[in-house]
């Protein structure tokens, strides 16, 4: 029997999911360790680091621990625009808006 079960959900909430995995790495633990730091002393416990966020360029896929480049202002700063997105929106609000771009029919030409 495998460890994960199927869960039907709606692309949104997907969505939601992705980005709260994705937060979740930058975010303290209940030990106020971020998994980004990984095992970097210096970021996880100095009060004059620890609450500056790195943006690596790559993540260790089993911990979250930062790898690569640290001054990336890519894709991993778009965590910053989820963590404000999803914090401000629930499904019913989406799909409730006058457009519901969610349910709009595209063509292509």
């Amino acid at each position: 029997m495998p460890s994960w079960v199927w869960q039907w959900t709606n692309l949104f909430e997907a969505s939601r999911e992705i980005a709260d995995r994705l937060t979740r790495i930058f975010l303290p633990d209940a030990q106020g360790n971020r998994p980004v730091y990984g095992g970097a002393r210096k970021f996880q416990t100095d009060p004059h680091w620890r609450d500056h966020i790195l943006f690596y360029e790559y993540f260790h896929g089993d911990n979250g621990a930062g790898l690569g480049a640290s001054h990336q202002t890519g894709w991993t700063g778009l965590v910053a625009r989820m963590i404000q997105y999803y914090g401000s929106l629930d499904a019913a609000k989406a799909l409730a808006g006058p457009e519901r771009p969610a349910t709009r029919v595209y063509r292509r030409t």
